[in-house]
């Protein structure tokens, strides 16, 4: 069996993933590896010398540009790479996301002007994945506070009610009893957290997983190549970080363009500049998160 993958996200919704290098996407998440890359913010220029009078209003109004820059970007959006399949179809291998951070506040002195909304089941979050809250994840959030969550042969129920997934995405004859028919017995799973295996007995209740106050239970898309809370357990509230609101650009993986079929070859970063138009997949361009 096929073991399941970890989608991550990493900052410029699964087994692990090979580490994100500026030279080319990366293929497939190893085992625990983040489900999202952060894509880093731009740093400031260096401070410029400008004459008085004009350069001064110049200055100032640059100034205020680069506060306004850093505040969007601590506060409002936040920027994602997908390097994992644990979200496909949903989020592809290669999607640049903009994460909105205002949808899911917590409220607080501006919860007045700012369009909070409670999390609902089936939202897709970006969160710190809990076993290290370092890496951040991507996840659809399939159980909520005081939810029931069970699966009987791949198909999941919320308080005894199948749940309708049409983004949910099976592999035909790939089956594992612990990963289908969660919570059955962790102890042939070998790639559950060793936390979780000896915590989620105390979360049972007739067989059926009860969600206490405050956290979520969330599952990839990509449901046979996911490792999410079936394996490390719940996501804290505190953890959450916001939506994926739009793909910005995605990228095809660079190797299956190589027109000598060397599978290990890499390009550099100069040639995707320079080709960007061979590996841009234009449909998801500015494609809306759902």
């Amino acid at each position: 069996m096929t073991g399941p993958e970890e989608n991550t996200v990493s900052s410029p919704v699964e087994m692990g993933e090979p580490a994100v290098e500026t030279q080319a996407p990366p293929a497939v998440e190893q085992q625990l590896g983040p489900d999202v890359s952060e894509v880093p913010a731009p740093s400031a220029p260096p401070p410029v010398a400008v004459a008085r009078g004009n350069g001064e209003t110049l200055l100032q109004s640059f100034l205020s540009i680069i506060v306004i820059v850093l505040f969007v970007i601590t506060f409002i959006v936040q920027a994602f790479q997908i390097p994992s399949e644990s979200m496909e179809k949903t989020l592809l291998i290669g999607d640049y996301l903009l994460v909105d951070k205002v949808h899911f506040g917590q409220g607080g002195i501006l919860s007045w002007l700012l369009p909070y909304r409670e999390l609902k089941r089936g939202d897709i979050v970006v969160f710190h994945y809990p076993v290290d809250p370092s890496q951040h994840f991507v996840k659809r959030v399939v159980g909520l506070p005081g939810d029931k969550i069970r699966l009987r042969n791949k198909t999941v129920f919320a308080n005894e009610t199948p749940l309708q997934e049409d983004y949910a995405v099976h592999v035909p004859g790939d089956r594992s009893f612990y990963r289908d028919n969660f919570p059955s017995d962790p102890e042939f799973a070998n790639e559950v957290d060793s936390h979780w295996r000896s915590e989620m007995s105390q979360y049972l209740e007739d067989g059926v997983l009860v969600v206490p106050a405050n956290m979520y239970f969330v599952m990839g898309d990509n449901r046979d190549h996911s490792l999410d809370s079936r394996y490390w357990g719940f996501v804290p509230r505190e953890n959450i970080v916001g939506r994926p609101l739009v793909v910005y650009l995605s990228l095809r993986n660079q190797q299956d363009d190589n027109a000598d079929g060397s599978n290990g070859k890499l390009f550099n970063s100069g040639r995707l500049l320079t080709h960007v138009w061979q590996f841009a997949r234009w449909d998801r361009m500015f494609h809306l998160v759902r």
